[in-house]
C-alpha cells in the first residue's frame, strides 16, 4: 500500500475524564505541515506498510524527503492491584538525509480522549510498596512488552522529559518509546481471535517542522504481555 499524505492541521479537543483527570482540556497539535498515515494528498509523505519478519505484524510507515518514520504498538495488563492497561508504542525514525533531524514528543489520544505519558522507572530500579500503587508511573522491569524485546527500551519520551529534543544524525536511526495508562472502564474487548483495545489510538511525533501522525484501530494493537 502506498498513499500520499499532505498538509493538514491535527486537533485533539476532548476531555480527560476517562483518564483520571478532573479538568477538561484542549489538546492541539499545530504545525505548518502534518502527515497522516493513510490520507491521500499530492506532494506529501508516502504511507506504506512493512511486515515484521519475526512476528508477522504489520508496521505502518510514513516516508518523506529521505526520512522514514514507522510505528509499532502493543498493550498489556497493568498487573494485579494496578488500575487500567498499559498502551505502549515505539517510533523509529530513519534519517536518510545529509542533515541532522530534531525529534520531539507530540501527543496521543485513545478513542478521542487525550492521555499523558507516564514516568518511567528504569529496569534496574524498583518502586517501594508505597510507590507501587501510583497510576502515573510504569516499571520497565515488570513490562513484558519491553523485557521481551517486542518494543524498544533504548529511549523514552516520558512525563519527566516531554520538552526534550533528541537528534538523529545523517545515516542513523533512532527508536523512542512512550507508555500511557488506559483507565477506561471497557478498554479491552476479547473474542475468539484474541483481546484488543477498543476504539482508535491516534498519536503523532514531531520531526523537524513536521508532525507524523499514526491512526491505529484497536484491533491492530498487539498484546505483548505475558
Amino acid at each position: 500500500m502506498r498513499r500520499a499524505c499532505g498538509l493538514t492541521l491535527v486537533v485533539f479537543a476532548l476531555g480527560l475524564g476517562m483518564f483520571g483527570q478532573n479538568d477538561l482540556t484542549t489538546f492541539k497539535a499545530e504545525a505548518k505541515s502534518a502527515f497522516v498515515w493513510g490520507e491521500d494528498a499530492p506532494e506529501g509523505a508516502v504511507s506504506s506498510t512493512v511486515q515484521d519478519p519475526l512476528t508477522g505484524n504489520v508496521i505502518p510507515k510514513l516516508s518523506h524527503a529521505g526520512i522514514d518514520v514507522s510505528s509499532r504498538m502493543g498493550f498489556e495488563r497493568a498487573g494485579i492491584g494496578q488500575p487500567g492497561d498499559f498502551l505502549n508504542y515505539t517510533t523509529t525514525i530513519v534519517n536518510g538525509t545529509d542533515h541532522a533531524l530534531s525529534v520531539r514528543y507530540g501527543g496521543i489520544s485513545v478513542d478521542g480522549h487525550p492521555a499523558s505519558p507516564l514516568s518511567i522507572v528504569p529496569a534496574n530500579k524498583h518502586l517501594n510498596k508505597k510507590e507501587a500503587g501510583r497510576s502515573d508511573v510504569a516499571e520497565l522491569s515488570k513490562m513484558n512488552c519491553f523485557t521481551s524485546g517486542f518494543l524498544s527500551s533504548d529511549n523514552f519520551f516520558s512525563a519527566n522529559n516531554l520538552s526534550q529534543t533528541v537528534s538523529v544524525l545523517p545515516g542513523n536511526a533512532l527508536t523512542v518509546s512512550t507508555v500511557i495508562r488506559d483507565l477506561r472502564s471497557y478498554s479491552v474487548r476479547c473474542s475468539v481471535e484474541g483481546c484488543h483495545p477498543t476504539g482508535t489510538i491516534r498519536y503523532y511525533i514531531k520531526v523537524n517542522n513536521f508532525d507524523y501522525v499514526f491512526v491505529r484501530p484497536g484491533q491492530s494493537v498487539t498484546y505483548c504481555g505475558k
